[in-house]
């Protein structure tokens, strides 16, 4: 009969590797609460004295079913705070006013393009006189980035065959109760 091998810990490297410590704000992103907190109470501030294109695309975002891709006003995303952010597709809308600092914007909009955030930049003219060709634009954007992580989730799929995900059970088979709208 063979020797089964088994997995061992070995004690004197696990005692000298200590764990990393949780991150319990800031989503990974690393930063301080204080500084996290004034960027959220900066957000509400916006969102309570919103500007003019910014409550007409709103509006448009409230009257429109789009499903899972929702759009949230004036969102914390790391350190930046955005005028739209729908999680889902890892997308960011921008409105550009007049007088804004655009090397600030840019250098923001590198920032979030380096961790995996596409920005989508509007100018506020255009959306007040021709919001039509604006929502016509993020549509096609919004299309875009759902083929982008289609893609990327097929390639991950492909490069790691034995990883399997199944969705929990809901229902009556299922050990969760079914949902309730």
């Amino acid at each position: 009969m063979t020797e089964r091998k088994t997995l061992a810990l070995n004690p004197e490297a696990a005692s000298s590797a200590e764990a990393p410590a949780l991150k319990k704000k800031g989503r990974g992103w690393e930063i301080s609460e204080k500084r996290l907190d004034a960027l959220h109470e900066q957000a509400r501030e916006l969102r309570r004295h919103s500007s003019e294109a910014h409550k007409a695309l709103a509006a448009k975002f409230a009257a429109a079913d789009m499903g899972r891709y929702t759009f949230k006003r004036h969102a914390v995303v790391g350190s930046a705070i955005v005028d739209f952010n729908c999680h889902n597709l890892g997308l960011a809308l921008a409105i550009d006013e007049e007088g804004q600092n655009d090397t600030l914007a840019k250098r923001r909009d590198k920032s979030l393009e380096a961790v995996g955030i596409k920005v989508m930049r509007i100018a506020a003219a255009d959306i007040l006189t021709d919001m039509d060709a604006v929502l016509k634009q993020l549509t096609q954007v919004m299309r875009d980035r759902i083929e982008e992580r289609k893609a990327a989730a097929r390639a991950h799929k492909a490069a790691n065959p034995k990883q399997t995900y199944s969705r929990p059970k809901s229902g009556e088979d299922g050990k969760r109760p079914p949902r309730k709208y």
